[in-house]
């Protein structure tokens, strides 16, 4: 009888546990069966839903109970806290697995090229989000000193970290934020938040309920401008064809024409302002230019040559993730993504890397929803098999479950379980309990592995 398929996922987020839900539901789990050992650098596992999805969102956040289905199953190990490639390098993996798949995601900010990107007051949105989700490896504290912030871009990032800078303290408490951000919070003097685009309605990225999420706060007001409503061809061809797009365009029709209230927290949301420069006084952010735009009749804009200065001390630059390139594989800086053919990976002459694969974000770039990450998922798998079945993968040196952890413990590694994860979410939920919310997130790495029992 053969041996089952010894599988490495690096990376425990969505994407990697949706690519060893892939295999488990293959013909190969029965036969010959399938072993997957998931690998996180994290001592918790989850990835973008713990550390990338603002607190306020728990309908987001409720895909953990399907992964954790998933990492329920008997064939799935976890192996948090374990790094790549200084804990366990590309060939270590591929002497212990049949297959290793990458699934390491996206959690840097891509760049802006303006001038004035260097000031003080300029920030990733990326690192402000590890910041309020309690990422354990970034400062514990965030100057919250602007009464005005610009936040460039109109995706979903962009809303979570402009509703964060809007709300209070005390509305985010109910939530699993850990101390140190409330008390970073509860000090926020922003009292106006500009987010800008540089297209129209029918452009803006957003998710329609995300959208709508802005208005739900007793103390944020959120404006649009009459003049920030327009459309041409292309852009009601969009809305014809993109109910989501049809959804949010009405929602801020909605707010354009309404009258502005008195909730002491002010939300714009800018349309056809193009981010030129971040201008400063002695090092810090003062001002932000944009050029105004007009739309070409396709859905696209052309610049006007009329600028504006709008007087604010900070900016997030909310303009997409970036992946980090990987030891031992290559990788196009431009999209952010590994080369690779439905998921096998390319070498530099354009040849499959034996038994290597990728799926998510570094796969195909930080664009579309959690779920999405699904299909990247299966087409990956369906190549893992089909290489399996021609013969293609090649043959560990020490294909045993019990090697890698002897190669942990060998490496000094204090690496967490899934059984340690349990007993980490037991400990962040006796945290919360007292206080009446579901759990209070621990910070401190050390406290976590301590808490796992690492």
């Amino acid at each position: 009888m053969s041996r089952a398929i010894r599988v490495a996922i690096v990376g425990a987020g969505p994407a990697g546990i949706y690519a060893a839900d892939a295999l488990l539901k293959s013909d190969a789990a029965a036969d010959p069966g399938v072993s997957i050992d998931l690998f996180e650098r994290m001592p918790a596992p989850f990835g973008l839903i713990r550390y990338g999805v603002a607190p306020d969102h728990p309908r987001i956040k409720g895909i953990v109970n399907a992964l954790h289905q998933v990492l329920d199953k008997p064939q799935i190990r976890l192996f948090g806290n374990v790094d790549y490639p200084s804990d366990l390098a590309l060939d270590d993996l591929h002497r212990f697995y049949d297959a290793v798949v990458f699934s390491t995601g996206a959690s840097a900010d891509r760049p802006l090229d303006i001038p004035g990107v260097e000031l003080d007051g300029s920030y990733g949105a990326a690192d402000f989000v590890s910041w309020y989700d309690g990422h354990p490896d970034v400062p514990r504290t965030w100057p919250l000193e602007a009464e005005k912030v610009a936040v460039l871009g109109v995706g979903n990032v962009a809303l979570d970290v402009a509703r964060v800078l809007a709300k209070t303290a005390d509305e985010l408490l109910p939530t699993e934020i850990p101390p140190n951000v409330y008390d970073g919070l509860k000090a926020n003097k922003a009292l106006e938040v500009h987010v800008f685009g540089r297209r129209g309605p029918a452009q803006a990225k957003f998710s329609p309920l995300e959208l709508r999420e802005l208005n739900h706060s007793p103390n944020i007001e959120v404006i649009v401008d009459p003049e920030d409503i327009d459309y041409d061809d292309g852009s009601i061809a969009t809305r014809r064809g993109n109910k989501q797009a049809d959804m949010v365009a009405s929602t801020l029709e909605n707010w354009a024409i309404r009258d502005i209230g008195d909730r002491p927290h002010k939300l714009y949301l800018h349309f056809f302002e193009s981010p030129t420069e971040i201008l400063g006084e002695d090092g810090q952010v003062s001002a932000l230019r944009t050029e105004r735009t007009e739309l070409d009749g396709t859905g696209n804009v052309r610049g006007t040559g009329r600028f504006r200065d709008w007087p604010l001390q900070a900016v997030y630059r909310a303009v997409g993730y970036l992946s980090e390139e990987l030891p031992k594989l290559p990788f196009d800086p431009v999209s952010g993504t590994v080369p690779h053919e439905a998921g096998r990976v390319l070498d530099g002459d354009g040849a499959h890397l034996p038994s290597t694969y990728v799926t998510g974000w570094i796969k195909r770039g930080p664009v579309g929803l959690i779920g999405h990450t699904k299909g990247d998922a299966n087409e990956t798998v369906a190549c893992l098999l089909a290489d399996h079945a021609a013969g293609r993968l090649t043959s560990p040196a020490a294909p045993g479950e019990d090697a890698i952890e002897a190669h942990l413990r060998e490496r000094g590694v204090r690496y967490t379980t899934w059984d340690g994860w349990h007993r980490l979410d037991a400990h962040e939920r006796a945290l919360g309990e007292p206080q009446g919310r579901e759990r209070v997130k621990v910070v401190e790495r050390e406290e976590m592995l301590d808490a796992s029992g690492a």
